[in-house]
Formats: structure tokens, sequence, C-alpha cells
């Protein structure tokens, strides 16, 4: 795993430790990745008592309240003490994406980021997401099930299925040019709101197999609607037949003609 040029399995346990303050994770659950003994500064600034260790004690309560306030939770003064079950699950959301923050990261991987908030609150959590990476000047890694979301926050996609990458390039390269068989289902499956919208792809048969003891060869073939006897057999290697755009099926360049 290469992370800005450095190979993460280099480093000793004392780089690592250093270097996880420029990485940072936003859970699925707010709730569940909250400390509930904890108050919301208390939750926040832990991090940065870990890697902000020059900071006093005021500066970091500073620092707190300087980014509970760049999230939305002004005044921070009325959150700080807090507990997480005192708060919205929008507010707890934006807590989360606050404790990630508070330590200046490059990256921030988002597990599903707005899974658990009210479907009336994720789009102003999106944006705030989208404000964030550009006053922060951050990466996202952003994962997701919803392919609506993922147009809107990536610049880049990768599409995987069963643990193996399908589909990887640039979003426009990807939604409009999809080679795989897989992301062309994904892509068919999300809605549109036109009532004249019929389905041109074929839906993946059967059910999706034991991610323990995945199907051999190309992981996708017991579904896929274009499969043949080698796709059982070899598993197909991530190919890149389009500028940056690559492609794990061994018949993809059919469906790029198509």
């Amino acid at each position: 795993m290469i992370f800005d040029g450095v190979d993460l399995e280099s480093l000793s346990a004392e780089e690592m430790r250093l270097m996880r303050s420029r990485m940072q994770i936003v859970f699925q659950d707010p709730l569940a990745s909250l400390n509930p003994r904890m108050t919301i500064g208390q939750a926040i600034e832990h991090p940065a008592r870990i890697h902000l260790t020059d900071l006093s004690p005021r500066a970091r309560r500073d620092r707190v309240l300087d980014i509970l306030r760049a999230v939305g939770m002004a005044p921070p003064e009325n959150f700080y003490n807090s507990f997480p079950h005192q708060i919205s699950g929008g507010q707890r959301q934006r807590v989360v994406l606050a404790r990630a923050l508070v330590t200046n990261p490059a990256l921030i991987v988002a597990d599903e980021p707005i899974a658990m908030a009210d479907v009336s609150v994720r789009a102003l959590l999106l944006d705030l997401m989208m404000s964030l990476k550009e006053e922060f000047d951050l990466t996202y890694l952003f994962i997701t099930h919803d392919l609506a979301t993922a147009k809107y926050v990536c610049d880049r996609i990768a599409i995987m299925y069963l643990g193996k990458l399908c589909e990887i390039g640039p979003l426009r390269d990807v939604y409009e040019h999809s080679g795989h068989p897989y992301t062309r289902a994904l892509l068919e499956a999300v809605p549109v709101p036109d009532p004249r919208h019929r389905r041109t792809e074929p839906m993946p048969a059967g059910e999706i197999p034991n991610a323990i003891n995945p199907p051999s060869g190309c992981r996708f073939h017991p579904r896929c609607p274009i499969a043949r006897d080698n796709c059982a057999v070899d598993e197909p290697p991530l190919r890149e037949l389009r500028p940056n755009h690559a492609m794990a099926c061994h018949y993809a360049e059919e469906l790029l003609g198509s």
C-alpha cells in the first residue's frame, strides 16, 4: 500500500504512528463509533492529544471549537460538553467528520458516511463534505453502494465485486463507456425519473455467491450474461483498455464496442 509515495509496509511502528495523523476514517454509524461516555469535545480532542502533542490544552480546545464551527456545529460551545445521545443523527455525522479533520489529514476514508443519516439531511452532508474537501485540501476515499452519490462526489471511481476490482477509471469514462458487465448492471439499476425509461442491459441472474468461498475464475461469471467457458477457469487481469481506464473482463472490448 503506497500513500503519498511511501510504502506503508516499510515503516516502523513509530513511523506508522506518525503517519496515521495524515489519514483518518469516518465510519458508517456515528453513534456506534462515538464513545457514549465521552463528550463531543473530548471525542474530537482525543486524536489531537495523540498526534498534536505540541499544542497546549487551551490550544487543543480552541482547535476543537474551530473544527466544530467548520462542520456547521455553531455555536460550538453549545455542543462541546454534550454527549452523543443528546444530539441528532445529522449532528453526530458532523461530529465524526470533525474528529477526522482535527489532525489536519491529507486523506479521509469515508465508509458509507451518509448511510445512517435521514434522507432529508443527506444532501446537506454531501455539500458539507465537498466544501470541506476544498477548504482543507482533502482527498476522499469514498466507499458507497450508491452510484448516484459517487457521481456527485468522485473524480475517479472503482467498481468492486466480491473483493475484486472489476473496473476503475475517471468518473465520466466509467459512467459513459463502462466495459464490465457488472458495472453496466449497476448503472442500469440507478433510478431514472422518467417513466418512459426502460432497461437495456439484462439483470444479473441468481444470487451473490458466498464471499468466503468465491467462485473460481472471474468471480462474476455465475451471474454474467456474456460469460463463456473460460470465465469459470481463468481470472481476468485488470487491463487498461482506454486511457487510465482499466477493466477485469476477458470480453470487455466487445462491450466497449457496443
